[in-house]
């Protein structure tokens, strides 16, 4: 139970996957809020799937690039604001993940509100910060381009 909110309070458990090839990311375009911000891959954990499953699918479902986990760079909190005077913050718990680009499918369907799948430098994201979805966006490349790695074998599945 919540102290502030006077009920069970859980946050939303998401992924997200940082894939570079020839010096560029793989981000996602897509609708959020009425405006096209930038992502990395990401989405939601799903019942019954483990953290790795979730980054891969999403990156599948998100950008049509099939990838390959290498390593796990780390959790993130981050507060959403209320959306209204009066509304109530949403919390998330990100697990970012290093991947490596295996093949691109082009024949797949990107998911609802995905506008479509791009390749940027580091440079032209941090640029186009006023895009980014939330602060993790850059906060994980960041981490990312500072060589920030842990063995996938750190998150582990009962």
């Amino acid at each position: 139970m919540s102290y502030r909110e006077g009920r069970f309070w859980q946050p939303d458990v998401t992924v997200a996957t940082v894939v570079e090839r020839d010096g560029r990311l793989l981000i996602v375009e897509e609708a959020s809020k009425g405006r096209l911000v930038l992502n990395q891959p990401a989405g939601h954990l799903e019942p019954d799937e483990s953290l790795q499953e979730a980054a891969v699918r999403e990156a599948r479902e998100e950008t049509r690039w099939d990838i390959r986990l290498t390593a796990f760079i780390g959790a993130y909190q981050w507060s959403a604001p209320a959306l209204e005077p009066g509304g109530k913050a949403r919390y998330y718990l990100r697990f970012a993940f290093v991947g490596e680009a295996l093949g691109e499918d082009p024949s797949r369907t990107l998911d609802d509100g995905i506008a479509r799948a791009l390749w940027m430098t580091a440079d032209e994201l941090e640029q186009a910060s006023d895009r980014h979805r939330s602060p993790l966006v850059w906060r994980t490349v960041a981490d990312y381009l500072a060589g920030q790695r842990h063995p996938l074998s750190l998150l582990q599945q009962a």
